[in-house]
């Protein structure tokens, strides 16, 4: 082999390897947050809310499930969806380290299902184009649940910040709360910026503008203020997680790590 084919096939091995992590990161997202929700089942402040958090819930366990399913492929090792999701520890998750906040009070899982949501409606529209086909058929499939999950987010969003005196003051705390997660949207690393030069993924920073713009409509419609800029320190796509990631996982693993190879 030339030296001009090596480095061909090593460049090829490297896009390979930023193209699965691309890929558990986004896969990761969807899980946490779909666990997250999950939580609510039988707790919401509604028999109508109940269903409407576990039926998201659902949505992003599927969306998880085709993102993990690629990735153990990309991989190459014969993990599939189930070892991905059931037996890796917190330092090999890369979901954004806003989707394992706790719950919270009601404005709290709101105000984080809406972030996540906006920002998740720009990535699977761009995805939607990507060159990678069985990504991009993955990200047309999402972006239907993904926009039904923003009607529904920014719609208790309005009714919170744009109800009650307590349920604006709530909103609001819970806003300046997890707006210095968002920090982490739109800040490229080596795997971003690789899979962006390969034409299978968006450029993160040309996201924000659109993002922001939906931010704002949506803030003005809920009567909230948009929070200054904050410090952040959490890079949970890099690995790097708040200690709340370690509880959500040990009880969302429990069954697989106490029986290993469990089948119903």
């Amino acid at each position: 082999m030339s030296s001009a084919e090596r480095h061909a096939a090593e460049s090829e091995r490297e896009l390979q390897a930023a193209r699965c992590r691309y890929v558990l990161r986004l896969g990761d997202t969807a899980l946490v947050l779909g666990q997250r929700l999950g939580e609510w089942v039988g707790h919401a402040p509604a028999l109508e809310e109940d269903l409407g958090l576990a039926n998201l819930a659902l949505d992003l366990v599927g969306q998880a499930r085709l993102l993990l399913t690629y990735a153990g492929e990309l991989e190459g090792r014969g993990r599939d969806e189930d070892d991905l999701a059931f037996l890796r520890d917190a330092p090999e998750f890369m979901n954004l380290a806003l989707a394992e906040q706790p719950n919270g009070d009601f404005a709290v899982t709101i105000v984080r299902q809406w972030l996540i949501d906006t920002w998740q409606l720009q990535v699977y529209r761009a995805l939607a184009a990507s060159t990678d086909t069985r990504l991009a058929a993955i990200a047309a499939k999402a972006l239907k649940e993904t926009l039904y999950h923003h009607r529904f987010s920014s719609g208790w969003l309005a009714r919170l910040g744009d109800g009650t005196a307590e349920s604006h003051e709530r909103a609001q705390r819970a806003l300046e709360e997890l707006w210095r997660f968002t920090a982490e949207f739109f800040a490229p690393d080596e795997v971003d910026e690789r899979v962006h030069a390969a034409g299978i993924a968006p450029e993160l920073p040309g996201l924000a503008a659109p993002w922001s713009a939906q931010v704002d409509a949506d803030l003005a419609a809920a009567t909230l203020r948009r929070p200054a800029v904050a410090s952040y320190s959490w890079h949970g796509k890099r690995g790097v997680h708040t200690e709340h990631l370690g509880h959500l996982l040990a009880a969302m693993q429990h069954l697989q790590r106490t029986y290993p190879g469990l089948r119903w």
